[in-house]
Order: C-alpha cells, then sequence, then structure tokens
C-alpha cells in the first residue's frame, strides 16, 4: 500500500479484496496510535508516521526474520554455545581431537572450554556451571550422566639419564625404590588412589610427591633432574614427552595401571546441541580406537 498508495491496486497486488486492506490498515493505525495516510477521494498519502514505518519495516522484519532463524538452529542443536570443562589430563590429545570432530559435525557450534581439574567437574556439571564435562576417574554424582570416553593405561615419565630411560618397558615393581611424581589426591581421587593401589598389590608402598602446579613444563624440568618419575595417562604422557629432549616416556607393565576419561552431561538436560556433542564424542572414540582396552 505504502509503495502503490491506491487501495485497490494495493488490494490486487496482494492477492486480497479492498475492504480487507482497508480493515487491515485501520487495525495497525490503531495498534500504532497515529494514522499511516492521509486519505481523500482521489488520492492518498504517506503521513510522516507512514514514512518512517515504511523506512523501518523492513530493517525490523530481516531482523526478525534472523532471530526466527537462529531460533531455529539453536532448537536443533546446529547453532548453539557448550561449555566444556576438561581435565588438563586431557587437554594435549583428547581435547584436541574433539573440538577438531565438532567443528567438522557442528561448524556453527560454539565451544567455551575450561580448564578445571577432575574432582570439580562433576559439582559444575551438577550446578549447571558446565554443559559437558571431561574427566579422569569422575566420582559419581547425583544429576550427572557419564560414560567412559577413552580408555588407555598409566605411562612413565622420565629423564633420559635414568637408569630405566633405556628398559622398553617398566616393571611396576621397578619403581618400587623411586620418587613417584603425581597431581595431589584432591583433584583426581579415584585416579591416584588407582595407581596406589596398583603399587600395593605389586608389593610396595609408593614414595609421591605431589605435584601442585599444572603447566606441563613445570613438570617436565622437574623430571629432568632424573630423581623423579613422573606418572600420567599414556595419551598426555607421550605428547608432553614431545615438548623436551631430556625427558622420555615409557610404558609401565606388569600390571599395567588403567586410565579411564569419562564425558560428562547433566541427566535433567534434554537439549540438542548436548546430545549432537555427545554423539560426536562417541564417533571420535571409535574413529580413534579410544575404547579399544589396553588391559585384557
Amino acid at each position: 500500500m505504502a509503495e502503490e498508495l491506491h487501495f485497490g491496486r494495493a488490494a490486487m497486488r496482494l492477492y486480497i479484496s479492498q475492504p480487507s486492506l482497508s480493515h487491515q490498515i485501520r487495525k495497525l493505525e490503531e495498534a500504532l496510535g497515529t494514522p499511516l495516510f492521509v486519505r481523500s477521494s482521489r488520492w492518498v498519502q504517506l503521513t510522516a508516521a507512514g514514512r518512517t514505518l515504511l523506512k523501518e519495516a523492513p530493517i525490523a522484519l530481516a531482523a526478525l526474520e534472523q532471530a526466527l532463524q537462529r531460533t531455529r538452529l539453536a532448537g536443533s542443536g546446529a547453532a548453539a554455545t557448550i561449555r566444556l570443562g576438561y581435565t588438563p589430563i586431557s587437554s594435549l590429545d583428547t581435547l584436541t581431537k574433539l573440538l577438531d570432530a565438532l567443528q567438522e559435525d557442528h561448524p556453527d557450534l560454539t565451544v567455551e572450554a575450561r580448564e578445571l581439574f577432575s574432582a570439580e567437574i562433576p559439582e559444575r556439571v551438577c550446578a549447571g556451571d558446565l554443559d559437558i564435562g571431561l574427566a579422569l576417574a569422575p566420582q559419581p554424582l547425583d544429576g550427572v550422566a557419564g560414560e567412559i570416553l577413552r580408555q588407555e593405561t598409566v605411562s612413565a615419565l622420565l629423564s633420559t639419564r635414568h637408569r630405566l630411560a633405556a628398559a622398553p618397558t617398566i616393571p611396576l615393581t621397578d619403581l618400587s625404590d623411586e620418587t613417584l611424581l603425581l597431581f595431589p589426591r584432591r583433584l583426581a581421587p579415584a585416579y591416584y588412589d588407582g595407581i596406589v593401589a596398583a603399587c600395593h598389590e605389586a608389593g610396595f608402598a609408593p614414595d609421591i610427591r605431589a605435584f601442585e602446579d599444572p603447566p606441563v613444563n613445570a613438570m617436565l624440568a622437574r623430571l629432568s633432574s632424573g630423581r623423579e618419575v613422573g606418572l600420567a595417562p599414556a595419551s598426555f604422557a607421550e605428547h608432553a614427552a614431545k615438548a623436551s629432549t631430556s625427558v622420555t616416556v615409557r610404558d609401565v607393565v606388569d600390571p599395567p595401571i588403567p586410565a579411564e576419561l569419562s564425558v560428562l552431561w547433566p541427566t535433567n538436560d534434554p537439549s540438542p546441541a548436548i546430545a549432537g556433542v555427545l554423539a560426536t564424542a562417541r564417533r571420535c572414540a571409535e574413529r580413534h580406537g579410544w575404547l579399544r582396552s589396553p588391559i585384557a
């Protein structure tokens, strides 16, 4: 109507009757509280309000369409923001591969990744601070669902000058006289306890030194001295060793010590975005063989 300035022609263009068009315009004017047209028996003109609406309406309609499209995408899980908490243990390999897979499967998904210790992650998921968590041997918690994403074994990180560095593998009993470097128990209790239990079963009480500083470089500096042996999941140990020419990695055997990384999510959140991330995580695990348990 604003373009035609003629009720008859505008009605024909819109495929509606002229009385119906007039009625809709009157309702719009009543809703706005101001006339949009000046009418006479021979001509129709836009008022100042009508000219303003003519200019602003296309912008508003485009913004509405964009908002509706984003809403549809968010509802389907294609476009959303996922808050992901991960343990430092997963940061050097698992997290990188998962983020690459998410970019491939869900290019419109935004992932806000936060580094946390395993003991914190289930509580953050339960509290609604995180949508997805990657935690090493997490403690069960009501309101939090989980499944194992990666199964591997614990490896030894040690100086290239260490007496065990030349061995192809290291039997666990060979570490009975060594000082073992681990993250404090409070940061991943079940993982820590699993290592201690394995040592006891092998016939010795381990001498453990807590490593409070998470940066990899600080840990490697301590190991380079040759006086301590670090224990960590194999994927983390292998990537960490690549960062230093003075540190090497060896498999711990007889028996191998399991290390299991789990993916966590809130049980009360049926979000399509979370479901999409979980589906990608499972495909990623299958693609890289993360669930082929190394311990028979």
